[in-house]
């Protein structure tokens, strides 16, 4: 499993299989170039003066995953800022990804119309096991006190930044303040390697400057 697709799958609302998020899409992308990263197949390289950070690939490090290898494909054939790599990586995501999950039996498809005229897919759970068992460890680390590992680690700092930490584990023994502060803690912690510290970086800087926008349109 992806770290998007933990990412993803906690993302959905489980019965009525629709997005608790609208930045889950760039989170989505943020997660693959995470991945990436941790995977050695992408460097992020860091800003230099007015150049931006810069998502690379590096040669003969295709992944094997078909998710990963067609962002490594997309990557290699234009270069991009880490900014834009995000954003474009994200770009259908949540329907290529759920469909995925689907065929593994973890979700299910529903096609309906909304007034009866609008279509729409939604994809609620069909087997919530692996979910739960994702649960688990992320209410070790946010409730428990538990070290984040290299999985869990991006994963609550990507949920802290689109503001779902607190959300998608139970807060009732510590309050949801205190699991939002311990989410964005992990997020500036030192948890991963440099390389993948650098992608994570640029993931979460690209997440506050959407959110900021968004916020600021939907309020002007």
């Amino acid at each position: 499993m992806l770290i998007a697709e933990d990412l993803l799958l906690l993302a959905l609302d489980d019965e009525r299989g629709t997005l608790a998020s609208s930045w889950v899409q760039q989170a989505l992308g943020g997660a693959i170039l995470t991945e990436l990263a941790m995977t050695g197949s992408v460097q992020v390289i860091p800003k230099s003066g007015l150049t931006p950070a810069k998502a690379a690939v590096v040669p003969g490090r295709r992944p094997d995953d078909q998710v990963l290898a067609a962002a490594y494909d997309s990557l290699a054939a234009k270069p991009l800022a880490a900014k834009i790599a995000v954003t474009n990586l994200g770009k259908g995501l949540h329907e290529a990804l759920a469909a995925r999950l689907c065929d593994r039996n973890i979700l299910k498809r529903r096609d309906e119309k909304i007034l009866g005229l609008f279509p729409r897919t939604t994809w609620p759970a069909a087997d919530s096991t692996h979910e739960n068992a994702v649960r688990g460890q992320l209410v070790d680390v946010l409730v428990h006190g538990a070290t984040p590992d290299e999985r869990t680690g991006p994963l609550i700092a990507l949920l802290s930044s689109i503001d779902l930490a607190h959300k998608v584990v139970d807060t009732r023994a510590v309050g949801a303040g205190t699991v939002k502060k311990r989410a964005k803690q992990i997020a500036r912690g030192d948890w991963a390697a440099k390389g993948v510290k650098d992608a994570m970086d640029e993931v979460l800087a690209v997440m506050t400057t959407v959110m900021v926008a968004t916020t600021v349109a939907a309020t002007g």
